[in-house]
């Protein structure tokens, strides 16, 4: 893809590529790595790249897990409604829940710690779609029935 050469030149402008041209920037990064040339990374850039990434996984997960809630809660509480619909969106989130802490299974604690915050929203977002506001203040369902059922 890129000569060595095309690497090192486009490594003087390093964090202006990162900030003018990411996916150029990640590709030279990749190269760097791949050819052991360590000094030319942008260390900087690339350990808040790194970060973004574990950051972008938790936030990924807590969006998934609201999304369950939501979807478990009106399946609760409004059992004559129930819809494959909601039935197909628990099944689609728990299967990419399970597939995110395969992945990543450190990321479990970080799910226990912020159920009660990830609950609430869920709650919000159920009672802006069912009118309802009659939702438990704790979450009802413990971490296994979530991703579980």
């Amino acid at each position: 893809m890129w000569s060595l050469s095309q690497v090192v030149v486009n490594n003087i402008a390093m964090t202006t590529t990162h900030d003018l041209d990411f996916y150029e920037w990640t590709q030279a990064q990749a190269k760097f790595l791949q050819l052991g040339q360590l000094d030319l990374l942008d260390l900087r850039n690339l350990a808040e790249e790194i970060e973004d990434m574990g950051r972008s996984e938790k936030r990924t997960l807590e969006s998934r897990i609201e999304v369950l809630i939501m979807h478990l809660l009106k399946w609760e509480f409004q059992p004559n409604l129930r819809s494959r619909s909601w039935e197909l969106t628990i099944k689609e989130q728990r299967l990419r829940l399970q597939s995110l802490l395969d992945d990543s299974p450190s990321l479990k604690p970080h799910l226990i710690s912020r159920l009660d915050r990830i609950y609430k929203l869920a709650v919000i977002a159920a009672e802006r779609e069912t009118g309802l506001n009659t939702f438990p203040e704790i979450c009802p369902f413990a971490i296994a029935q979530i991703l579980e059922g």
